[in-house]
């Protein structure tokens, strides 16, 4: 039986603590960020890790960071076999990562070299990726560099959006670390290390990477949607209204048209608007303080002359 300390914060993690609890080994205590102000009221708010911890009765652990020397004393004198991470949030670092007597492992939403960082499953939707994965690496000093131990790849489906993708992997995260946690019971479980002339990385998501650049081809623009949907969400300009976009498809349409043009706007074609190549459809948007609506339920409350209106 191992003794394993789990380091997670978001709702990507939930899966895969639940599969560490449900599994035969010691689950010492489960460690994520402290609470913070969340919602218009800034209501201090447990992490999706915690709010599922305290449902489950597991010892929790909330450090200000994972340096703090409090913490790395306690996490000594609990004496772990293996520490688990996935999306904790904060730099593990090298006194922290020597404690296990079998390491550090953490699970990553991409097939490393590839993006490693930050933001990889929004990234790879917005590069078109048609494959992403899981994978599962021993920590060390660097970022994302460890050695590789399992790799679970998935499809991107042409629909699907952040979400939907992160949901999938999220899953996939915890099959991964059954997996993995059966290598260890037989001792340090093999690694291989990854090919760095192959690394990709990607920077964090911000609010600054939502506006559209309605000058790129319609795929581009699809893939940007599908990228920051739902957070932080790609968005456009009508007139002075600003409009957020969730669900975009491309579709054809005969003509030559300043780029942001709106083509059609009606009931029957829906909204349909030039791209620097090829046009889209707005199936999904939202108008600053609105529901999300259907476009063509957009049309009946939205009158509009198209050829003479843009979204910029």
């Amino acid at each position: 039986m191992l003794r394993i300390l789990f380091m997670g914060t978001p709702d990507f993690a939930v899966p895969t603590l639940k599969a560490i609890h449900e599994s035969v080994h010691e689950l010492l205590a489960v460690v994520t960020q402290p609470d913070r102000p969340k919602g218009r009221g800034l209501k201090s708010t447990a992490s999706s890790v915690k709010q599922w911890a305290n449902k489950a009765g597991l010892h929790i652990i909330q450090p200000p960071n994972a340096k703090d020397s409090e913490f790395i004393k306690m996490v000594k004198n609990m004496y772990p076999d293996l520490i688990i991470t996935a999306a904790y949030g904060h730099i593990i670092t090298q006194e922290l990562l020597d404690i296990p007597s079998l390491g550090c492992i953490n699970i990553h939403a991409s097939l490393l070299p590839e993006y490693r960082g930050a933001s990889p499953i929004q990234h790879a939707i917005l590069d078109g990726k048609s494959t992403t994965g899981i994978t599962v690496f021993l920590m060390d000093a660097g970022m994302d560099t460890g050695d590789i131990i399992l790799q679970m790849p998935i499809s991107i489906m042409p629909e699907e959006n952040a979400q939907n993708l992160h949901d999938k992997l999220s899953v996939l995260g915890a099959e991964a670390i059954r997996q993995v946690l059966a290598m260890f019971e037989i001792g340090k479980a093999k690694a291989y290390p990854q090919d760095n002339q192959k690394a990709t990385y990607c920077k964090k998501i911000d609010s600054s990477m939502g506006k559209i650049d309605w000058t790129s081809e319609a795929l581009r623009i699809k893939n940007h949607v599908r990228a920051l949907t739902p957070w932080p969400g790609a968005y456009s300009t009508l007139g002075d209204k600003f409009i957020k976009l969730s669900l975009v498809r491309e579709t054809d349409f005969i003509g030559c048209y300043k780029p942001g043009t709106i083509v059609a706007f009606d009931e029957r074609n829906g909204i349909v608007v030039a791209c620097g190549e090829g046009f889209l459809r707005l199936l999904k948007l939202q108008k600053s303080g609105g529901k999300v609506m259907n476009d063509t339920d957009f049309v009946r409350g939205y009158p509009i002359l198209p050829l003479s209106s843009y979204f910029s």
